[in-house]
Order: C-alpha cells, then sequence, then structure tokens
C-alpha cells in the first residue's frame, strides 16, 4: 500500500465532503465515520489521555511504530468521535515531524470550522494540539 501524505489524505477528506450540499448530510457522514472508528481499549481511557477543552469526553492515545505516530481516539458524542476520526485518518501513522508541519486545511475547507458549535470547535482545536504535543515529545526523544 502506497503511504499517502497528509496533504493528499486531507484532499480526499475535502473531495468526500464537496459531494454533499446540505450540513445536515454532512453531520451525517460525521456521525458515520464515528460510527466506523475502532472503539478505544478500555485500558487508554485514561485521564492523561482525556482532551482538555472538549465538552464531550474524547481520548486520544498515540504510540511510536517504526517512527510513525500511531494514534488511537475515542469519544462519547457522536459529531465529535466522527471528527476525531477524521484526524485519525489525516495524521496517524506520519512522522512526528510531518505532523508538526502540517497545515491542517482541511479543516477550514470543508467548513467544520463555521458550522460547529464554538465548544466543539474549541475542543477541535483541543484535539489538534493534544495530537501536536505527542509530535513534539516525540521528535525530541
Amino acid at each position: 500500500m502506497i503511504e499517502m501524505t497528509i496533504n493528499e489524505l486531507q484532499d480526499e477528506v475535502i473531495e468526500e465532503f464537496e459531494g454533499f450540499d446540505d450540513w445536515m448530510d454532512k453531520y451525517q457522514m460525521l456521525i458515520d465515520l464515528g460510527n466506523d472508528l475502532e472503539p478505544l481499549p478500555e485500558q487508554y481511557k485514561t485521564e492523561q489521555n482525556l482532551i482538555d477543552g472538549c465538552q464531550s469526553r474524547v481520548w486520544v492515545q498515540c504510540d511510536m511504530q517504526d517512527g510513525l505516530m500511531h494514534l488511537q481516539a475515542d469519544s462519547d458524542a457522536l459529531i465529535v468521535k466522527g471528527i476525531v476520526a477524521l484526524l485519525l485518518r489525516v495524521l496517524s501513522d506520519h512522522t512526528p515531524q510531518e505532523i508538526l508541519s502540517a497545515d491542517l486545511y482541511f479543516i477550514e475547507r470543508i467548513g467544520l470550522r463555521e458550522h460547529l458549535s464554538p465548544t466543539r470547535s474549541n475542543g477541535l482545536l483541543a484535539m489538534v494540539r493534544r495530537i501536536r504535543e505527542y509530535a513534539s515529545e516525540y521528535s525530541n526523544e
């Protein structure tokens, strides 16, 4: 399997979302993505993996495998779980450096920021910040 770059993955997400004109359809797609997300093993649902600044509970677990950051996550809210699924799809299994230098333009381009409530939007930024913190920790090792 050819690994796609972060930007190629973002473009793929943007293309999928462009297929919908109606935001209700986009929300449904987020919910479907959340439902398809592998459940996070209970041992990773720890205080340390809990994201600060999210209204709902969101856990992000990161493990290094062969120099790549493998991300897993879960949330108790369906739409948030879908947003997390998108972030994992775009960022998981890349090097810390790739993640740190990525410009996550897909969030803006699919209209997520403008269609999320301010608290969800802050939660999204908190998730991205946490993933970048992991990347930063691992790139310094």
